[in-house]
């Protein structure tokens, strides 16, 4: 067997020089990393900052959603132009919530002053949070503790309340009361300087004329917000109606106000007695109809054969039959329309004869 060689460790010198190998110092981190290493850590961050860029964007946008608990949301952040909530439409939204889930996400956006642990205020999609409020006190379920939100950043006010609106011009039929009301807030809280500013920033997509129709519920919102307990019943013929008799009379308002503070009202169709009555008393009574003149007399033969006994009967107005004796000796007049006037008539015509 060939005996293996032992190598002996080099000695000082061994590569010409009579000096020890200096020693080798530790480099910091990062020093004398490689060229790819560098670059794929620079390549990383710019990643992450594009990343955070996009959602930051997104979210701006609207384009993001995200789970936020019930009790952040500020539901009152905007005044709701929904006054009233159908019962039923309720139930069915809550059941199919039950059954499915969430689909349609809610808007909200993100409070400044986040008093009372409100981080955010509501912009639209009040009925699925309140069906989701209702559902979670029912059953505790963790599943419905949370709800899908879309955080907007609206560039104004008035972006805010558009958005409301549009969204529910879409989803429910709401009432000439209920989109002058929210005109009126949107007013009354500096969002629109004058009435013609709050017709054209909301309601953009109407028609002049409906907006015109939305403009003078106004007036009702002015006047009767406080008293009415079921405004959104009222009809577009009977608020034009109400409108116009305030402007006829300024006392009228007042008036209709503690008429209806003195009468109970425990219901829709009470309430708009109330205010029909109110419009049909004050309306002029119509003019005295002409009386119709009494008819011209007819007359029409039904028998025309006297020689052969046949009698005749002719009849002289709607009222009165002539009724000749086949030989024409005696006629007899009968009929409601057989008067003592006409009577008297007749037996001076005869007697002139």
């Amino acid at each position: 067997m060939a005996k293996r060689k032992r190598l002996t460790p080099a000695q000082p010198g061994f590569l010409g020089t009579s000096q020890a190998a200096p020693e080798t110092k530790a480099m910091p981190v990062g020093m004398n990393a490689p060229i790819a290493q560098v670059a794929g850590e620079a390549s990383a961050t710019a990643a992450l900052a594009e990343v955070s860029e996009a959602l930051a964007t997104a979210r701006a946008e609207g384009r993001m959603l995200e789970l936020l608990d019930l009790d952040v949301i500020d539901e009152r952040h905007l005044v709701r132009d929904r006054l009233e909530q159908n019962e039923e439409e309720m139930e069915s939204l809550v059941e199919s919530l039950r059954a499915r889930g969430q689909q349609m996400p809610v808007e909200v956006v993100a409070l400044p002053d986040a008093a009372g642990g409100r981080t955010h205020g509501l912009i639209s999609g009040w009925r699925r949070l309140m069906a989701l409020k209702r559902l979670y006190k029912e059953t505790s379920d963790p599943k419905f503790a949370k709800v899908r939100a879309m955080v907007i950043t609206p560039d104004t006010a008035q972006d805010a309340y558009v958005a409301m609106v549009e969204e529910n011009e879409i989803r429910v039929n709401l009432s000439h009361y209920e989109r002058a009301r929210i005109a009126v807030r949107a007013m009354k809280e500096e969002v629109y300087p004058t009435q013609r500013a709050a017709l054209q920033g909301l309601f953009a997509n109407a028609t002049r004329s409906k907006r015109s129709k939305i403009g003078t519920f106004m007036m009702l919102v002015d006047a009767f917000d406080a008293t009415l307990w079921y405004p959104s019943a009222i009809s577009e013929k009977l608020g034009l109606a109400l409108a116009r008799e305030m402007v006829r009379d300024p006392g009228f308002a007042d008036a209709l106000k503690e008429r209806l503070k003195e009468t109970p009202r425990d219901s829709a169709g009470a309430e708009m007695r109330v205010l029909a009555q109110a419009v049909t008393e004050r309306q002029p009574p119509a003019p005295a109809a002409d009386p119709e003149p009494a008819p011209r007399p007819r007359i029409r033969s039904t028998a025309q054969n006297p020689a052969k006994g046949e009698r005749i009967i002719t009849q002289v107005t709607a009222g009165i039959e002539m009724r000749f004796t086949p030989d024409q000796s005696r006629i007899e007049l009968v009929g409601d329309g057989v008067t003592e006037a006409l009577v008297e008539l007749i037996q001076d015509a005869i007697r002139r004869a």
